[in-house]
């Protein structure tokens, strides 16, 4: 394979946990207690060794991606997902075929990853290469996606995570039938109902998808009446972020964009959810906050916003950090320093009807910003425009990103 020769990656421990599940008869849907550790810890030092791998080998990236007709939102997302290091040198590895448990098949992963093996080629063979079986395959997945229109980056990356993540989620499929009975954590502390919770969502959903974008949301509401407090938790694989009108600096920052995310909001009557304790519909405040941050936050600024009549672009200037972005304000009181380093950005050029996505990303040697087939070095001074729309951080600070 083109960029990983000479890289094995029958290693013993990935041996050992294919032989559990397949030889001794290790089921996660039924295993004791004792086996789920096991596998589980199994799993966790596969994903510590990813790391201490024979280093692949690897062209420098600098490739870029054929438009091959108003493909440049499919370009600009893919770009960064090239650079997201875990899942390239994941997809290039081909580590998939080794640990899937569902029963969809990989189509599109093994386009993606046949994409990515020519824009990661040691021979650099090509200078362009050309997304058009990836893409073929991915509209059949998603037919929205169809035809030549104008098409959403963020919405795009979205769609392309969770198809990747359902063909290579390590949990079996299981047909379940009606509701699950819905549980009540009000003797616990929130860490230990989140804790709950995201396990819950791991038993079903669970993957290199999952690995590195999943983060937790807690949605916190105070009843105005009875002063209860309720929570509930939500996975997210992004963050979309509300623009705050132009200060009277003319200035607007990433931090000011978080902080309107998640202030307080005042929820009527005729909006709130109901109160527990009271049993019915109260005045209430809620708040957003982060639960369990990701290895790797997307971070989209909301630049379109939709009327009754219309659409309309925001080209407010946002300034971001490249390094140390610290999200610990928007996390648990306890949680400590948590920081994180840019390393890709989509932009989005023109207005809503007519418009360009491109992609700044960057790698050992600096940044390079990719417009389709072409590809050409960028400054650090250059990368801050007001046509910054997905922000892609890497999580830098070895503190545990789990708490419970």
């Amino acid at each position: 394979m083109p960029g990983a020769s000479g890289v094995n990656v029958e290693t013993s421990c990935e041996a050992l946990c294919r032989t559990l599940v397949s030889q001794n008869g290790l089921q996660r849907e039924t295993a004791d207690i004792s086996q789920s550790v096991l596998y589980t810890s199994l799993m966790g030092l596969l994903l510590v060794t990813d790391d201490e791998k024979e280093q692949l080998a690897l062209g420098s990236g600098r490739v870029g991606l054929r438009n091959i007709g108003n493909t440049c939102f499919l370009n600009a997302v893919v770009q960064c997902l090239s650079h997201t290091r875990g899942l390239r040198d994941y997809c290039l590895l081909k580590s998939y075929r080794h640990e899937k448990f569902s029963k969809e098949e990989a189509k599109l992963m093994e386009a993606f990853s046949q994409m990515l093996s020519g824009l990661w080629d040691v021979n650099e063979g090509d200078t362009v290469v050309n997304p058009r079986q990836f893409y073929n395959i991915f509209r059949e997945a998603v037919p929205y996606f169809s035809g030549y229109s104008q098409q959403d980056a963020q919405e795009f990356l979205r769609f392309l995570l969770d198809k990747l993540h359902t063909e290579i989620n390590r949990r079996p499929y299981v047909r379940r039938t009606g509701k699950d009975p819905e549980q009540k954590y009000a003797r616990f502390r929130i860490s230990e109902e989140a804790a709950a919770m995201w396990k819950k969502h791991l038993e079903r959903d669970d993957s290199r998808i999952v690995d590195l974008f999943s983060g937790q949301l807690r949605s916190s509401l105070h009843c105005s009446v009875c002063s209860h407090y309720s929570n509930t938790f939500d996975v997210f694989c992004d963050l979309s972020l509300p623009i705050p009108k132009k200060s009277f600096a003319g200035e607007v920052t990433l931090r000011d964009c978080l902080d309107l995310f998640s202030q307080e909001e005042k929820l009527d009557k005729e909006n709130s959810p109901m109160c527990e304790r009271c049993n019915r519909r109260t005045e209430c405040t809620k708040r957003l906050s982060i639960q369990r941050f990701p290895q790797v936050i997307v971070i989209h600024l909301n630049r379109f916003t939709t009327s009754r009549w219309s659409i309309s672009k925001s080209t407010v200037y946002v300034s971001f950090p490249l390094t140390n972005l610290d999200l610990s304000p928007y996390g648990p009181v306890d949680c400590g320093p948590i920081l994180y380093d840019l390393y890709a950005i989509c932009n989005h050029a023109g207005t809503v009807n007519m418009g360009h996505y491109t992609a700044c990303c960057s790698d050992e040697n600096g940044w390079c910003f990719y417009n389709d087939s072409s590809v050409t070095p960028v400054s650090e001074n250059q990368l801050q425009t007001n046509q910054a729309y997905v922000l892609f951080y890497r999580r830098s600070n070895s503190t545990a990103t789990i708490r419970k």
